[in-house]
C-alpha cells in the first residue's frame, strides 16, 4: 500500500534542507546528498500541485 503523500511535511523538510545547505558547517559530502533529497521532494511536489490542478480543473468543468 503506498503511503499517502504530505505536501506539508515535504515542504517542511526541504525549508530544513535549506537551511542546513546555508550553514557553513554543513560539509560538501552532505551538501551533495541534501540536494538529491531537495530534487525527489520537489519533484514529488510538483507532481501533487498537477493533480491538484486537474481535479480543480475537472470540478470547474463540472458546474
Amino acid at each position: 500500500m503506498e503511503e499517502k503523500f504530505d505536501y506539508a511535511k515535504a515542504v517542511e523538510e526541504l525549508e530544513k534542507i535549506a537551511a542546513k545547505v546555508e550553514d557553513p558547517a554543513t560539509k560538501l559530502d552532505d551538501i551533495d546528498a541534501l540536494v538529491g533529497r531537495s530534487n525527489a521532494l520537489l519533484k514529488a511536489c510538483r507532481e501533487y500541485l498537477r493533480g491538484v490542478k486537474e481535479k480543480i480543473d475537472k470540478l470547474d468543468k463540472e458546474i
